[in-house]
């Protein structure tokens, strides 16, 4: 029985996000608050454009 390459793939993320956590914290810490930073930013950006298109797209 073949594995799906899904599968794989997702152990092998897996496997790299653990080593990078146990091997260099700091580093891991650094990825982590860069992600919430983009998201943070991807979230402010709808708002305003939400606020833009209520406001009559002036």
């Amino acid at each position: 029985m073949a594995v799906p390459g899904k599968k794989i793939g997702l152990y092998a993320v897996v496997v790299f996000v653990l080593y990078v956590i146990i091997t260099n914290p700091a580093r891991a810490a650094d990825y982590v608050q860069i992600g919430f930073e983009g998201i943070s930013n991807a979230a402010k950006a709808i708002g305003h454009f939400m606020t833009w298109i209520a406001n009559g797209a002036q």
